[in-house]
């Protein structure tokens, strides 16, 4: 009989774009998601696991790094986002932008861990990442790893909020 042992790595991502600024509601982002109806949302799934952050897994699991220094939590997990569409390679470590990329910490509560998956949630506001959106990773603010990178041509932001939730699930 032949044993065959699978892991899947599954990425959903939504983005919801909203008219107005969620910068008077910082630190209570719920809120804002309560009182506005995005006009657009866009839904997808799939990205590239990058390398290094496949390592950094490891690493935290096995005990060989630990601390602010490397985990995902709400002070040290970020959203970023890029005008490159540079196809998404394992062996990237970030976004591939040059000069148009942001980088914007989790909505008061993120990221969450629950039923085998994990939710990160970044708004960018309305001053904030004024172009066209092309690709995005999680990244850990610290060491300046990212999980994942996901190349796709999501819209170009001119002004209001656009928030991007990321949910990655292990089986």
């Amino acid at each position: 009989m032949k044993k065959q042992e699978l892991a899947n790595w599954l990425c959903r991502y939504r983005l919801s774009k909203y008219h107005q600024d969620i910068e008077p509601y910082r630190g209570r982002e719920d809120e804002f998601h309560q009182l506005f109806e995005p006009y657009e949302v866009i839904e997808g799934e799939g990205n590239c696991l990058l390398n290094s952050g496949i390592d950094e897994i490891w690493d935290l699991v096995t005990g060989a790094v630990s601390g602010a220094d490397h985990i995902f939590d709400n002070t040290h997990a970020q959203i970023g986002v890029g005008d490159s569409n540079t196809a998404a390679e394992a062996t990237q470590t970030d976004l591939q932008a040059v000069t148009n990329k942001t980088y914007k910490a989790m909505e008061a509560g993120y990221p969450t861990s629950t039923s085998q998956k994990a939710t990160f949630k970044s708004s960018f506001g309305s001053s904030e990442a004024n172009y066209a959106w092309e690709e995005w990773v999680v990244k850990q603010s610290t060491s300046a790893i990212c999980l994942n990178r996901k190349v796709e041509s999501l819209g170009t932001k001119s002004t209001g909020t656009w928030t991007l939730e990321v949910e990655i699930s292990l089986s």
